[in-house]
């Protein structure tokens, strides 16, 4: 099933791309991976929308601090234009599970909604 791998090979792509500090720092490069109608429900517990999460990541300047640690990232295609990624992220101990919807646009795939949860390990 090559569009299958394909088409969730792009999203895990995207998805690692806006992972990138250098990417989060730029409007330029985080609006190349967010869909127009890009929404996400942060592990703040805050709703996001296009516009404010752009410009919250990208006035965001942490030198030094540690790297966002992903794991067990996987993905299924859940129609021809629709993908879904689950993982994890650890920054400094605040761990997250993470659900992302990307969906195929005329610029390719785009992040449509994220939602992140903390949880713990106990």
């Amino acid at each position: 099933m090559p569009e299958l791998d394909s088409a969730v090979e792009a999203a895990i792509e995207g998805e690692l791309r806006l992972l990138d500090p250098e990417v989060r720092r730029s409007p330029e490069l985080l609006g190349e991976l967010l869909h127009p109608d890009y929404f996400e429900f942060g592990a703040s517990g805050r709703r996001w929308d296009r516009a404010s999460i752009v410009a919250a990541l990208s006035a965001t300047n942490e030198p030094g601090a540690r790297p966002l640690t992903v794991s067990r990232m996987k993905g299924v295609r859940l129609a021809s234009g629709l993908v879904h990624l689950t993982f994890e992220t650890d920054r400094n101990g605040a761990r997250a599970h993470r659900s992302s919807l990307w969906r195929r646009h005329e610029e390719g795939w785009l992040l449509y909604f994220h939602q992140g949860t903390p949880f713990s390990r106990d």
